[in-house]
């Protein structure tokens, strides 16, 4: 028999989940660096340089187990992180490495795969070959609904060369409310808030023991709706006000024909995506920054960027910034480290400052919420409860957005990986 398993493939963090005998939800749970289990499953690959293979594509490191190889390589190889955000993208198909060529769908596979294999021994029988997967209501970048559809293919194709021939898609946000109805004893309108990476999605269902919980039977979701705006973005703006000035942002070249002309933006908008980072060490895109460094007024700064992006410490950059986000969230105040061989960046940094620089990304969460709001035709006084999960929900301007429109009373959380991967096999359970 086919277990009951529901993966959620995320940005930054998986998980796999399926439903035991007594109807409770079972999270596998996987060695973190400090080789502690947690339900959590980095969506990452490292591809080692020194690695010998006979024949066939190099071998990954996935998960914990490539950020151990980064780390103790001293980031001698490919980092790859991100990938989901890269689905809607037509003009991102594959990627050479070391002489092999690995399509978007083959990346995502060998995290997939992992995550199959991990349910083996959660229920003593091999691994599922039918699941239940999560997807956001509108991938990151999608522009439109031929754009969602182009993604959610090339999921399922990543899914099946996985090793699982049927794969069902569900809304996150509504794996979620299923899971948090999962303990309620009457009904209730939700809005499920859902704060992943790449993307933030906001659903409103009804949801209780007297409502349907048939994944073909889509009458209890009252509304969805997202917008590409999440915790990368948050990210972006961290390291554009403090990373990359100290990289040669705003600084200037002189060019053949002898014009001084600006080191072009477009560098630095790849530099705050960290699943973009790896696209500035292409070989010509490296010649070019040579080329800038070569003609730079300020070409110590074009150096840092070129060892930066030549040695791939984009997972030691994003550290920072988390912890720096991390402090923001938990005090007033806190100071951004980050530092190389080439470049030093000690700033202090306070959280008025911080809300003002996401301000315009605050204002795209407002706009989505009550654009849906408005649209289902609900005032926020009749939503019983909201249902927020994802870390990017614990930053205090995000959460008071919430709290101004619904008041603090009606506000529960939840973690993010757990509740959607056990929502989605409860899902599994119907089908």
């Amino acid at each position: 028999m086919n277990p009951a398993v529901g993966v959620d493939f995320g940005t930054t963090n998986s998980a796999i989940a399926s439903i035991d005998a007594a109807g409770k939800a079972r999270l596998a749970a996987f060695p973190t660096l400090g080789q502690a289990l947690a339900p959590v499953f980095r969506s990452i690959l490292f591809f080692e340089t020194d690695v010998d293979w006979v024949r066939g594509r190099p071998p990954a490191s996935i998960g914990h187990e490539a950020i151990a190889e980064y780390l103790a390589t001293g980031a001698d190889g490919r980092l790859m992180q991100s990938m989901k955000s890269f689905l809607a993208s037509r003009h991102v198909v594959a990627t050479n490495v070391f002489g092999h060529n690995f399509t978007l769908e083959s990346l995502i596979a060998l995290v997939v795969a992992r995550l199959r294999a991990a349910i083996r021994p959660e229920l003593g029988v091999a691994p599922p070959t039918h699941v239940v997967a999560g997807r956001p209501v509108h991938f990151a970048f999608a522009n439109g609904d031929d754009d969602d559809a182009f993604a959610e293919g090339r999921l399922r194709k990543a899914f099946a060369l996985a090793g699982f021939e049927q794969v069902s898609f569900v809304p996150e946000p509504v794996a979620a409310a299923l899971h948090y109805a999962s303990g309620l004893d009457h009904d209730e309108i939700v809005l499920v808030a859902d704060f992943g990476g790449g993307t933030s999605d906001f659903s409103v269902l009804r949801v209780g023991p007297e409502v349907t919980d048939d994944p073909a039977d889509a009458s209890h979701i009252i509304g969805t709706a997202g917008v590409g705006v999440a915790g990368d973005n948050f990210d972006a703006r961290l390291i554009d006000r403090l990373v990359a000035p100290a990289l040669g942002k705003g600084s200037h070249y002189r060019s053949q024909t002898g014009k001084i002309l600006e080191i072009p933006p477009a560098i630095y908008h790849r530099l705050e995506r960290w699943h973009e980072l790896s696209l500035l060490k292409t070989p010509r895109m490296m010649d070019s920054l040579y080329a800038y460094r070569r003609d730079a007024r300020e070409p110590d700064k074009i150096g840092a960027l070129i060892d930066l992006v030549d040695h791939d410490l984009g997972y030691a950059l994003y550290a920072a910034v988390e912890q720096t986000k991390v402090a923001l969230s938990r005090g007033d105040s806190a100071r951004f480290s980050f530092r190389t061989d080439s470049v030093e960046v000690e700033a202090p940094v306070t959280r008025d400052e911080f809300e003002a620089w996401i301000q315009p990304d605050l204002d795209a969460l407002t706009s989505c919420l009550d654009g849906l709001l408005a649209d289902v035709g609900l005032a926020p006084a009749d939503v019983d409860t909201v249902f927020v999960t994802g870390g990017t929900a614990l930053v205090p301007a995000v959460r008071a957005l919430f709290e101004q429109r619904f008041g603090a009373d009606k506000l529960r959380s939840g973690d993010f990986l757990a509740s959607v991967a056990s929502g989605l096999a409860r899902y599994a359970t119907r089908l």
